[in-house]
């Protein structure tokens, strides 16, 4: 018997660029987790900071047409001293 995961993922690197998608029948909700998380890998971009691995997760598809119901953009894991670049970028957009 083979495991089974609960959550497929779809990656791509941060810094990955928006590209056309060759999907004919775009799912809103996969677009909409792809175009945040290319603005967010832009927005990290500028201020230095890249996450090693940055991607799209979603549900297993209903019965709906067979479209996932929301889809999550996945950060993976960083380092230590990215998560302090991070942490240091945030507090000195609040501060602003």
């Amino acid at each position: 018997m083979t495991p089974t995961s609960r959550t497929p993922h779809t990656h791509s690197p941060a810094s990955a660029t928006t590209t056309a998608n060759p999907n004919p029948n775009p799912n809103p909700k996969i677009e909409e987790a792809l175009e945040a998380r290319d603005a967010l890998a832009a927005a990290l971009s500028q201020a230095g900071i890249q996450l090693p691995a940055m991607g799209i997760r979603t549900p297993w598809a209903d019965d709906r047409k067979g479209e996932a119901r929301y889809a999550l953009v996945h950060l993976g894991v960083c380092s230590a001293p990215i998560a302090l670049m991070l942490a240091d970028v945030i507090t000195e957009g609040i501060a602003g």
